[in-house]
């Protein structure tokens, strides 16, 4: 099992000044599990750092990563069906690609959780491999 990471957990945790920074430093750190980004949440997560933090948060970001404390999960070929898939089932949901990704990144890892701040999309969206995903931090 893995725990894996949205845009909005990640950002909130290295924004000291984010009312999510305490419960979701909190879940990052306390969990047993592999952290697992998927790609496109790093593209998302590095528009809102450039435009609300500064470039050193990032660069400490990619120097976590090149040191395991997390997992980059790319978007395989097989996933860009289910993409595809679920942003034109939720077109009018405002489902946009990198929710969709994230999602078909959860199906085929398995995982029925997700540590998300996103309850509006990842509460409509439903998965194929549970009933409904458990959003953390609760």
């Amino acid at each position: 099992m893995a725990l894996i990471l949205d845009t909005g957990p990640l950002y909130a945790s290295l924004d000291r000044s984010d009312a999510d920074h305490a419960a979701c430093r909190s879940l990052i750190e306390s969990t047993d599990e592999p952290l697992i980004i998927p790609a496109p949440v790093l593209v998302e997560l590095d528009y809102w750092i450039n435009q609300l933090l500064n470039p050193g948060v990032l660069v400490a970001l990619i120097a976590d990563i090149e040191a395991g404390a997390y997992v980059v999960e790319d978007v395989t070929a097989t996933d860009y069906g289910r993409i595809r898939s679920l942003c034109d089932r939720y077109a009018d949901a405002d489902i946009g690609f990198v929710d969709a990704a994230v999602l078909a990144i959860v199906e085929r890892l398995g995982e029925p959780k997700l540590a998300t701040l996103d309850r509006r999309h990842f509460g409509l969206l439903r998965p194929r491999h549970v009933d409904a995903l458990t959003l953390l931090p609760s």
